[in-house]
């Protein structure tokens, strides 16, 4: 009688892990890597630039955020960004996979209260939505406050901004930015 028991027991088990399901999973497309991203804003006689970098990244270290001066007011800049990841040697520029990968980024760019600026896109995806490795900012009065630089992986496009695009912040930053 015990030799039944067992001997139904494992066929249970046998039969219970078999399965017809042979559904085959999406390929997970990994978040990238970034340490460092670094916004350069030049107006043709100024050039300003705000670098983030975080090389050991949830480690004990904390990031550092630097502004190189002031822009000045009732300016426009051309505005470009450049993403790398510095823990591999050489580093990676991660910039170019954002660019390959184009309808699954956007940056968005979000203009703290008191500042006098305003972002508008500069590329656009393979499907004409917007990227936003480059832009366009326009400066106004004299001001300071909170330059938010976000990147959404997988983001819902079109969208009408950050509010409803959905997707994995990759890397979101707020520089300090002051404009005379």
């Amino acid at each position: 009688m015990k030799f039944f028991k067992y001997a139904l027991l494992a066929s249970t088990l046998i039969f219970a892990s078999c399965s017809d399901d042979d559904d085959t999973p999406e390929p997970v497309n990994e978040e990238e890597v970034i340490t460092t991203l670094t916004v350069t804003l030049d107006s043709g006689s100024d050039t300003v630039v705000m670098q983030y970098q975080d090389l050991d990244g949830d480690g004990p270290d904390a990031a550092t955020v630097t502004v190189s001066g002031s822009l000045s007011a009732n300016t426009t800049y051309d505005g470009s960004i450049i993403l790398l990841n510095e823990t591999e040697s050489p580093a990676e520029n991660v910039t170019e996979e954002i660019e390959e990968e184009d309808l699954d980024h956007q940056f968005f760019y979000t203009v703290g209260s008191g500042l006098d600026v305003a972002a508008e896109y500069g590329d656009a995806d393979s499907q004409g939505n917007p990227l936003g490795l480059s832009f366009i900012l326009n400066t106004g009065v004299a001001s300071s406050g909170g330059l938010t630089f976000t990147l959404r992986h997988e983001p819902n496009k079109p969208n009408t901004g950050l509010e409803n695009a959905g997707g994995e912040t990759d890397i979101e930053v707020t520089f300090d930015v002051t404009v005379e």
